[in-house]
């Protein structure tokens, strides 16, 4: 799966998903895909929760996909959760150093 990361400004996270068929294939690969990836992003709600900003997900759904359970996409997403939190640690540092100068 491919991913987009943007911050909203808003007091929540949006999840969006794009599912086409060329890369998904037909209507029933689609919206199995389309459910792991709701479904892992509503098992990392707790995770989510601990960034300090909210951001707009969006996931482009892969046929790979297809052939795994939902730990392995939940674990990536995790993943993709912890790079986003130390690129905000790292933003906040810099602040903080700008400002002490």
């Amino acid at each position: 799966m491919t991913a987009f990361v943007c911050p909203n400004g808003l007091a929540h996270h949006r999840f969006g998903i794009t599912a086409s068929r060329k890369a998904t294939g037909d209507a029933v690969e689609r919206n199995r895909a389309k459910r792991l990836l709701r479904e892992m992003f509503r098992l990392s709600s707790p995770v989510l929760d601990s960034l300090h900003l909210r951001y707009d997900w969006v996931f482009n759904a892969r046929r790979s996909l297809l052939s795994v359970k939902v730990a392995e996409p939940l674990e990536e997403f995790r993943g993709l959760v912890s790079y986003v939190a130390r690129d905000e640690r790292e933003a906040s540092e810099d602040r903080e150093r700008k400002v002490k100068q």
